[in-house]
């Protein structure tokens, strides 16, 4: 729907922005240019609490670093009506106006028809913000509810129609890019469940390219936290709508995985925090994957260096108590005095006459 006219229509016809539907060349930011850093500075002495600071902090180093955003974007923000796309949808209209170069946004919000749904809050949220956007409808929830056998996730079906609905929406709009709003604990929880279910490891990336190489998928909020989205979501009043969908499910894998992290998290208190690190420092060496192996044994001079050396365990004497050679000699050959058992370079560890590590023994 457009601003002034709503329509229960399939889609609109209105282009929100005034940029050429073609896609753009995605061309490299200039490197000089801190970003992050003006985004910072202009925050100072302004209404923004210190979650919200925390929040685009986070969200630009993560631009920056995967280059999420480059001169001549058009992205599209995929709005569920849920806190997490609209800080993202929020924070990027922000950044856009203090970026150093130009892009463009464009919210999409998908109706899927869901009993009681109503988007009047959502749209004139939308409305006041001044950022363009569409309201498209499509009944995906009546195939969902049909299409899921009972006692299955309604997640898997739900997401692949969203999916290639939002696809066709961002190819009609001429956006190259499209920006979800999974957050570092979708990460972790995802990771989880591929470690538990599927058997792999595999978590989310900040950004990939489409299998049909059309549109490339971002996540700028991938290292924020949700506990400070949330925070943030509550002070800003965004118009939460609910998803009568994933939201009407008990029991689903993915709350099983939150809680797992939630206990967890009762004696290891930065356990979300450790994780998420864990995903961005992987060593390849000490992984049972051959390919990763291989890949890595090959890599750049310039890619992360290998793992420091193990100096291997302290260079200790030792004593031969038994062998096959001793087996026939003389019970009567006398054992000869056992020598101090010493550490390389340290004090000795083992008095003379001692039977062992005693309290200490691994």
């Amino acid at each position: 729907m457009s601003l002034d006219q709503p329509s229960p229509s399939s889609s609109s016809s209105t282009q929100p922005s005034s940029s050429s539907s073609s896609t753009p060349v995605e061309t490299a930011a200039p490197a000089a240019v801190p970003w992050a850093a003006r985004m910072q500075a202009s925050q100072k002495g302004r209404d923004k609490s210190k979650v919200g600071r925390k929040i685009t902090r986070t969200m630009m180093q993560t631009i920056e670093r995967w280059s999420l955003v480059q001169p001549g974007d058009k992205i599209m923000v995929a709005v569920s009506g849920g806190k997490d796309s609209y800080t993202l949808l929020d924070l990027l209209w922000e950044a856009k106006q203090r970026a150093p170069f130009s892009f463009d946004v464009v919210a999409v919000h998908l109706d899927q028809a869901q009993p009681g749904y109503d988007g009047t809050s959502l749209v004139g949220w939308l409305s006041q913000s001044g950022i363009p956007f569409e309201i498209v409808r499509e009944d995906t929830y009546s195939i969902v509810v049909k299409g899921t056998k009972e006692g299955q996730a309604y997640c898997f079906l739900c997401s692949r129609l969203r999916r290639g609905i939002l696809y066709s929406q961002a190819e009609r709009l001429g956006c190259n890019k499209i920006a979800l709003g999974h957050h570092r604990d979708d990460a972790l929880e995802t990771m989880l469940m591929n470690l538990c279910y599927a058997g792999k490891l595999q978590a989310m990336p900040a950004r990939y390219t489409t299998d049909d190489q059309r549109f490339v998928v971002v996540r700028p909020l991938i290292d924020c936290a949700e506990r400070d989205i949330a925070t943030w979501a509550s002070e800003r009043g965004y118009p939460i709508l609910p998803c009568n969908l994933c939201g009407s499910q008990d029991g689903l894998k993915r709350d099983a995985m939150n809680d797992l992290l939630s206990t967890l998290e009762k004696t290891i208190p930065d356990v979300r925090a450790v994780m998420h690190h864990a995903i961005s420092n992987v060593r390849p060496t000490h992984l049972l994957d051959k390919d990763v192996a291989d890949v890595w044994a090959t890599r750049p001079a310039d890619v992360r260096p290998a793992d420091v050396v193990d100096p291997g365990p302290r260079r200790m004497t030792g004593e031969v108590v038994a062998s096959s050679s001793s087996s026939s000699s003389s019970s009567s050959s006398k054992t000869p005095a056992r020598a101090p058992l010493v550490a390389l370079g340290a004090l000795r560890i083992v008095a003379e006459g001692s039977g062992g590590l005693g309290g200490d023994e691994p």
